[in-house]
């Protein structure tokens, strides 16, 4: 199966050859696809632990910790304290800060929301509301791995490697867990399959520096060969590892190498038209906000994660940075509002009419909540990172619509009623899949790893 090649060091090694051929049809951009625990089974559709409510997740991350006192927790009495000393003794330190921004009681069920999301309010019904989320990390990096992988310091599998290893994918084209201009700060480990079979991995389409208009999958095309001649290599690689199979006998890196490559090649022709939104009616495009001067990304990233979901990806996160307001945060808030709410209310309502809404899940969040002290000179005050109080909303999938679970202080501090970790919100999330977070585990370095570790209650009240 494997040719011998000098490199100027000697042979190739399998490895190599293999990265070679697979870079010739210009598909496999994958990490470590090729990994030896490769199973041909890996993607294939599985038998859920019990009956699902959701079959694929949409998951919204808003990077930076937004803060909510501003959008979902309202807090009259903070207001009435802004400006005041924390400490009287101290009357020139730390002072309280209220929201400047008014809370309506949105549709039918009254949920209170910010008027700096006027389009989400019109969605209001649809939405289930977290409001005693709590994380053990008040740094950007941990929380964000604790958020995406259930630990803050080790390598993990991400949520979506989970879902995927769990449920299987419904493409034979498609990968099934992709992350939308994913943050570089932290490389793949926001999307990373760590310990499990390198098939569940995500795929990173873009990273945060670039236009949602320019996002793709790397080594999509190839400039240099026609389908043709991709389609004829494919099969000579094919061919070969077909007759060491032959040979060898059922080899579990064979199968899935073989399995891997046939996707890779599929992939070529439905990613592309996914990508392509000149399908999309024009009517759709202006109510998602494409072309708008504050919408365009986000509304461009959530119109692929649909498209993607029609497709049968599973899991599909969309990264969207600018939540960390240490500074001007009344300014701030408002404007990263503004690029979001149009696009995240057209989402919802692109599902709903499109009967996607009941068997789609939508969870929305920053890695963490702010604090209800002012952050810097009080003209131009921020507010700090705060591991204790922070709103997760949720949308479809069996959740609870037009709904508010848990409660923090007075101040918007403290979750103080019916407290949800980071833990029980992924119990929850696999819960709704069908999957029981206890008993979806593997054996790892000589024990059982799961996604909540031995942690990890689900919250059932926000379960419609």
């Amino acid at each position: 199966m494997f040719m011998n090649r000098d490199n100027g060091n000697g042979s190739f090694s399998r490895r190599q050859w293999l990265r070679e051929v697979g870079l010739g049809f210009g598909s496999l951009a994958f990490s470590g696809m090729l990994a030896d625990q490769v199973q041909s089974s890996v993607l294939e559709p599985k038998q859920t632990h019990y009956a699902a409510r959701a079959k694929r997740v949409i998951f919204l991350f808003m990077q930076g910790g937004q803060s909510q006192m501003d959008l979902f927790d309202p807090k009259p009495g903070l207001r009435q304290r802004d400006g005041e000393p924390v400490n009287k003794k101290q009357p020139n330190g730390a002072k309280y800060k209220g929201s400047p921004f008014t809370f309506d009681r949105c549709g039918e069920s009254g949920l209170e929301l910010s008027r700096t999301l006027p389009h989400m309010g019109l969605r209001a019904d649809d939405l289930c509301l977290i409001r005693s989320m709590h994380t053990d990390s008040a740094n950007h990096s941990n929380a964000m791995l604790a958020f995406h992988t259930g630990v803050q310091n080790f390598v993990r599998p991400s949520i979506g490697s989970w879902v995927v290893y769990g449920l299987g994918v419904e493409s034979n084209s498609l990968p099934g867990f992709i992350s939308i201009r994913p943050t570089s700060s932290h490389g793949s480990r926001m999307y990373s399959n760590a310990f499990l079979p390198a098939l569940c991995q995500g795929v990173a389409l873009g990273h945060d520096g670039i236009r949602a208009k320019d996002v793709s999958v790397s080594n999509l095309t190839n400039k240099h060969w026609n389908a043709s001649q991709q389609r004829q290599l494919m099969q000579l690689s094919q061919s070969l590892n077909q007759q060491h199979r032959a040979q060898v006998g059922p080899v579990a890196e064979i199968d899935g190498l073989i399995q891997t490559y046939e996707r890779a090649f599929r992939m070529q022709t439905e990613a592309s038209q996914i990508f392509n939104l000149a399908d999309e009616p024009q009517h759709l495009l202006d109510f998602y906000g494409v072309n708008g001067d504050q919408t365009d990304d986000m509304a461009r990233m959530c119109i692929l994660a649909r498209r993607f979901a029609e497709a049968g990806v599973r899991y599909i996160q969309v990264n969207h940075a600018g939540w960390d307001h240490h500074s001007n945060i009344d300014r701030g808030i408002a404007a990263s509002c503004k690029r979001i709410d149009q696009p995240i209310a057209a989402l919802l309502a692109d599902l709903d009419e499109r009967g996607m809404l009941d068997d789609t899940l939508v969870v929305s969040c920053g890695e963490f909540g702010r604090t209800p002290v002012a952050e810097g000179s009080w003209h131009k005050a921020g507010r700090q990172h705060n591991a204790q109080a922070f709103t997760v909303w949720m949308a479809g999938g069996g959740t609870r619509g037009g709904f508010a679970h848990g409660a923090t202080d007075e101040l918007g501090a403290k979750g103080v009623e019916d407290r949800v970790h980071i833990h029980d919100l992924h119990a929850t999330m696999l819960h709704l899949l069908g999957l029981d977070h206890e008993r979806l585990t593997y054996h790892y370095s000589g024990r059982d790893f799961r996604l909540t570790d031995v942690h990890g209650e689900i919250v059932h009240p926000v379960i419609a």
